[in-house]
């Protein structure tokens, strides 16, 4: 989406902020910080990196929510603006800073808003910044992005095919877990564990609410399911069908 640009690092700790300090300045404030924060963001849609250029040390490093790293470069060249026909915007909420001395750290959600020809999008982010005062300005040496997950959109399959599923599936001997059906729905449980329920998003591919991932269930040559595949990252774990 929009948001090309975006980690966490778990911090406490609200700061009261009451003025504004220039960015030559070397008393900072939360409410400065969110500021600045908020002008980087406000110019990603339109591509503007003068804010970035200005806000980002020249040997900063950028994580942003896809894994990869970026030095300051990388950063800015990463800044192009949405095309035609796309709009939208970020705001920042939930900050949280700890201020020390020459060193500020704030952590704050994104609320992003995205339009595609009429078609509205939304997404939420957690970047954590690290500020240092040096040089005679603030600016940020460290950032890290995550996104926050969300489940797909719940599709629908024939019901009928709902019992091409049911059955007992083993990852090892003695480890095992067993899907079943119930008015409509499917369920996949094992010994110890709470009954969990797969959604689906199309015919023989399904998702757990709250969990990353994919539940697929595999078919082979003859047409018939052979295997439960857990999919996660794209790395998959087998439990063949007995």
């Amino acid at each position: 989406m929009m948001r090309q640009l975006m980690g966490i690092v778990a911090l406490t700790g609200l700061s009261v902020a009451t003025s504004a300090a220039p960015l030559n300045s070397k008393k900072i404030t939360q409410d400065e910080l969110v500021r600045w924060t908020q002008e980087m963001n406000d110019a990603v849609a339109v591509g503007n990196k003068e804010p970035w250029r200005r806000y980002y040390a020249d040997d900063a490093s950028y994580f942003d929510e896809k894994g990869r790293k970026m030095d300051k470069v990388a950063l800015l060249a990463d800044l192009t603006g949405l095309p035609k026909g796309y709009s939208g915007s970020i705001k920042i909420v939930n900050p949280q800073s700890l201020l020390l001395g020459t060193t500020a750290v704030l952590t704050y959600d994104m609320d992003e808003t995205e339009v595609i020809f009429g078609q509205s999008l939304k997404a939420r982010y957690h970047e954590t910044d690290t500020w240092m005062f040096r040089g005679g300005r603030w600016q940020i040496v460290g950032a890290q992005v995550l996104r926050y997950y969300e489940d797909p959109v719940a599709g629908k399959v024939n019901e009928a095919l709902l019992a091409d599923y049911v059955g007992t599936y083993a990852l090892t001997a003695g480890v095992q877990q067993t899907v079943s059906r119930k008015v409509g729905k499917l369920y996949a449980e094992r010994a110890g564990r709470p009954k969990q329920e797969l959604l689906p998003e199309v015919a023989d591919l399904f998702f757990r609410p709250g969990r990353e991932g994919r539940v697929l269930f595999r078919r082979d040559a003859q047409g018939n399911v052979d295997a439960l595949v857990e999919r996660r990252n794209n790395q998959d774990v087998v439990w063949k069908r007995l």
